[in-house]
């Protein structure tokens, strides 16, 4: 029988933890959780995906791309931007797991944030929806209909893929103590967690 529940964990990468290049704050807290629900999920038979942002070099959302400056919003290809510092290039080591994390639970790897003309927050798509990653199709054809989600970043990456993987349909569990935030201004995972859970997600 079909696996009905997967565990999400959003880009558990080097460059947002401490010492990357767009660390959060206490990143790396999260990733002991991380181990443990997915050595719970890998129990139970259960599939454990991990995202990555996947950046080529001179990507759009970059500050450095536009000249200006990082944590500044504008605007990319008709969508609102913030511009980000270079991070999580492909194939470099602050695109890579962080290397406290268990990699041999990992059943898929999902990446996002390829096109350099877009920027790509959720698991799902793109932040203009104008493409697809490989994730739902995966989840369907796997008959999971229930996701726990948590990583990096709370305000950003995390309440993305939660308010997409709600829009299709899929059940949402956030493990709040799974999460950071950037938190450009102080109150931003607050109010993501707020949004989140006013869409219909569980928050733990």
């Amino acid at each position: 029988m079909s696996a009905r529940q997967a565990l999400v964990l959003i880009d558990l990468q080097n460059d947002f933890c401490p010492g990357g290049a767009l660390a959060v704050a206490e990143g790396d807290a999260t990733i002991a959780v991380a181990n443990r629900l997915a050595a719970e999920f890998r129990q139970r038979g259960e599939p454990v995906i991990a995202t990555f942002d996947w950046h080529p070099v001179g990507h759009g959302s970059f500050a450095s791309t536009c000249g200006n400056k990082p944590g500044s919003c504008g605007e990319l290809d008709g969508l609102p931007q913030v511009w980000w510092p270079d991070h999580c290039i492909q194939h470099s080591a602050g695109a890579e797991l962080h290397p406290a994390l268990e990699q041999s639970a990992i059943t898929l790897r999902v990446y996002k944030g390829e096109n350099p003309q877009v920027d790509s927050y959720s698991a799902f798509f793109d932040n203009g929806r104008r493409q697809a990653t490989i994730l739902e199709g995966w989840l369907k054809q796997e008959g999971i209909t229930s996701l726990t989600i948590m990583g990096l970043a709370t305000d950003y990456c995390v309440k993305y893929s939660v308010l997409d993987a709600l829009s299709l349909g899929f059940d949402v569990t956030v493990v709040a103590e799974g999460c950071r935030g950037v938190n450009l201004q102080p109150d931003d995972s607050a109010e993501a967690l707020k949004a989140m859970q006013n869409a219909g997600a569980l928050i733990l």
